[in-house]
């Protein structure tokens, strides 16, 4: 409800935002049922919720006919701001699990794919900004034709900053105050980490036994 109020009253749309956050929603207490061995939901998934909600609400702004592009960055700042703090919280709490990890790092992809949705619509950068958006999503298409990519990843701190980059270029090039000529340059750089750092995944993935 309060998902479909704040859209409705910032992009003037509903029916986008209350389907994401409902969708989101759905798959997150899949996984919860299935893999999460706590008894309680815990602060630390609570804030992950929170950020799915906000994402959700975001997602107004894509087929908004004039979004309003400094209550985009509000949001976009708001969630990215809160990603750590779930994981603080859940290992505060001693309530850390493989799913509150997964749903975190899902949240993280699709507030990518939402803000690279907005700046394609935008017309300010170029079809490079999907790279930034659905790497993450071609990875998981591909593994199901390959499923070395399946298996589990050590822990890299290459691959969180990269991430970290990821979602703070997307929030800077949503930014009303960046100049349209640095666009083009942080779109491509920040594209061209993310896609070095999932190629060197998938070499490592692709070359085990």
């Amino acid at each position: 409800m309060v998902v479909s109020w704040a859209a409705q009253a910032v992009f003037d749309n509903l029916a986008l935002p209350f389907g994401l956050f409902v969708l989101t929603s759905a798959i997150a207490l899949r996984g919860m049922v299935m893999h999460y061995s706590h008894r309680s939901l815990g602060m630390g998934n609570g804030v992950t919720l929170i950020r799915a909600a906000l994402v959700a609400v975001l997602a107004g702004a894509v087929v908004a006919a004039q979004p309003a592009t400094w209550a985009v960055f509000a949001l976009a700042c708001t969630a990215f701001a809160l990603d750590g703090l779930d994981g603080w919280l859940a290992r505060r709490s001693g309530l850390t699990s493989a799913f509150g990890a997964r749903f975190d790092m899902e949240i993280d992809a699709l507030l990518g794919a939402v803000l690279a949705l907005i700046l394609l619509t935008d017309g300010h950068v170029g079809p490079e900004i999907l790279f930034l958006g659905f790497t993450r999503y071609a990875f998981v298409v591909a593994s199901l034709f390959l499923p070395k990519l399946r298996a589990a990843l050590p822990d890299s701190l290459r691959r969180k900053t990269i991430c970290v980059i990821q979602i703070a270029a997307l929030i800077a090039l949503i930014c009303p105050l960046t100049p349209l000529w640095l666009m083009a340059p942080l779109s491509w750089g920040a594209a061209g980490l993310l896609l070095w750092s999932f190629a060197s995944d998938t070499r490592w993935l692709l070359g085990r036994p």
